[in-house]
């Protein structure tokens, strides 16, 4: 018999009917298909011979080898309380889909961050069977995988090697789950840095950076000639931990970068240092910009912007190009002072302090730029007395002090206090100035809320509700004070449950939706002090 007429492979067999199949019968006869019979019939008929043809006649596979066991993980799993309530976390689903109404039911999920930081507060690990659903939320919420990778610990990373819907936790493993070397280790230091991932390289000198500040500068130094811009700007970056004189030299030498990214980070690192060279140029040139006027009545500042950049500024990490709409000089001069130590002023200045200098006029409306600027150097140098000075105090007009000349910009100066302070101020702002624009404020705030903040909140709600505002407006502020809230404070809002009368001028339907929020608010505070109780518990008392 010729090899044209022998009978086609299985393979080809199961081609031709596919291709049959793929033009249609009326145009190519299907095999086996006769006069008697319908060609579309035939062809079913014949694929489901070839399908059990196919399948007896597969041999058998070699057995793929058996995955290594799951690392164990010596941290107790939370009491049987605590974890039947993660269930129930991960089980919700936000809210009544499509209603614009929430009801007084709490949105469980929005409470999974907070179970999730208390377990990992108290050294719990992720009970096995929970693992799939953990890794599934994280999935689905970006702002929850780093909480979830901590309590699923190394077994999040066993799994995400067998199941790729959850590789994102390889990716924000370094080295996937590889664990880094010990400081001891110093062949295996040196092979990683030499030769690993970008992430690892990453992580390893964050790791050492963290512990030994000097020895990561070093690691970054025996190789930063020979990396690309892209990778010198995040490895310089790392060096935001533990900054110090000592990291001066290595940050002079990156000002001379070939890239202007690195150039920038190494200038704003170095202005960070109030005792750097780079601090004290600075401090020369924005002194030369700003003085103070005796002659006039009330003594004034005076600005004079400078005139030009020229390449010792661009050295020093000034951009010469100032962004669509924003004059050149403006922006150089912003630039200067906000580099400058700010304990440049007070000599230059007649020996002011930071507040008496905040609170001279400025000449030729310079105060906007000069004061901003100011605002950025506080924050980057973490100074805690020109926070002060350019918040003011918090019921002044206008909701800011002199230098706060947005939202943004009070948060962040906030920011720079410690967490009692901050909390006060801005109680203080809401109870002179409400919630309107409160919400950006209190994000900056420590959870939970002190008690003195809480109860600005809650008074302020409290009496938007009794004028009738329009409820939906607050609907921000009451999520965040449903998560924010303590716990302990649920007891005075029982007071707030009630339906109230509806003023005349007031949203029609505000009271039902008010009574709503409270009892949901009210609601959800309890919920989170019985999780708070039941990840407290000890184990053997259930």
């Amino acid at each position: 018999m010729s090899r044209n007429s022998a009978a086609p492979s299985a393979q080809g067999a199961w081609e031709e009917l596919v291709t049959t199949a793929l033009l249609g019968t009326d145009r190519r006869t299907p095999p086996g298909a006769g006069p008697d019979r319908e060609a579309p019939v035939a062809l079913l008929d014949a694929a489901a011979l070839e399908t059990v043809r196919r399948r007896a006649g597969l041999r058998p596979a070699q057995a793929a080898p058996r995955p290594e066991p799951a690392p164990e993980d010596p941290r107790p799993v939370p009491p049987a309380a605590a974890v039947r309530r993660l269930a129930q976390l991960l089980a919700d689903r936000a809210g009544a889909a499509g209603s614009g109404r929430r009801g007084t039911a709490p949105d469980l999920m929005e409470l999974l961050p907070q179970w999730l930081a208390t377990a990992n507060t108290r050294g719990y690990a992720a009970p096995p069977h929970m693992l799939p659903a953990l890794l599934d939320a994280a999935r689905g919420r970006t702002d929850l995988r780093p909480a979830v990778l901590r309590f699923a610990g190394p077994r999040a990373v066993w799994l995400a090697r067998l199941n790729p819907d959850w590789r994102f936790a390889l990716r924000a493993t370094p080295g996937g789950g590889t664990s880094l070397p010990r400081p001891e280790e110093t062949e295996k230091i040196q092979g990683l840095w030499q030769e690993g991932l970008f992430a690892e390289r990453v992580a390893l000198l964050a790791a050492i950076r963290a512990r030994e500040p000097a020895a990561a500068r070093e690691l970054l130094t025996s190789t930063w000639a020979t990396e690309r811009a892209e990778d010198r700007l995040m490895f310089l970056d790392s060096l935001r931990t533990g900054l110090s004189p000592a990291d001066e030299p290595f940050l002079e030498q990156a000002l001379a970068d070939r890239s202007r990214n690195v150039r920038a980070t190494a200038a704003e690192l170095l202005s960070a240092l109030p005792g750097s060279a780079l601090a004290a140029r600075m401090a020369v040139r924005a002194a030369a910009c700003v003085a103070v006027d005796r002659t006039a009545d009330t003594p004034t500042i005076t600005v004079e912007a400078p005139h030009e950049c020229d390449p010792s500024m661009e050295r020093d990490g000034v951009v010469p190009k100032a962004p669509a709409g924003r004059g050149e000089r403006s922006w150089w001069l912003g630039q200067l002072v906000e580099a400058a130590p700010l304990g440049t002023w007070p000599e230059r200045l007649g020996g002011r302090t930071a507040a008496e200098i905040v609170a001279l006029p400025v000449a030729d409306d310079w105060q906007a730029e000069l004061h901003a600027a100011w605002c950025r150097a506080a924050v980057r140098q973490r100074d805690a007395v020109w926070s002060r000075a350019l918040l003011g105090t918090p019921s002044a007009p206008e909701a800011g002090g002199p230098g706060a000349v947005s939202l943004a910009e009070r948060a962040k100066l906030l920011g720079t206090l410690d967490a009692a302070e901050r909390a006060d101020w801005v109680a203080g702002f809401i109870a002179a100035h409400g919630l309107s624009e409160a919400f950006q404020l209190l994000g900056v705030c420590a959870v939970p809320w002190a008690a003195p903040l809480g109860r600005a909140v809650v008074d302020a709600l409290n009496i938007a509700r009794d004028a009738g505002s329009y409820p939906w407006s607050f609907s921000g502020v009451m999520g965040l004070a449903e998560r924010c809230l303590d716990p302990a404070e649920a007891h005075r809002l029982d007071g707030l449950l009630a339906v109230p009368d509806e003023p005349e001028d007031g949203a029609p339907g505000a009271g039902g939706y008010w009574a709503e929020a409270f009892q949901r608010l009210v609601t959800t505070l309890r919920l989170r002090a019985s999780m708070i109780e039941e990840l407290s518990a000890q184990v053997g008392d259930e």
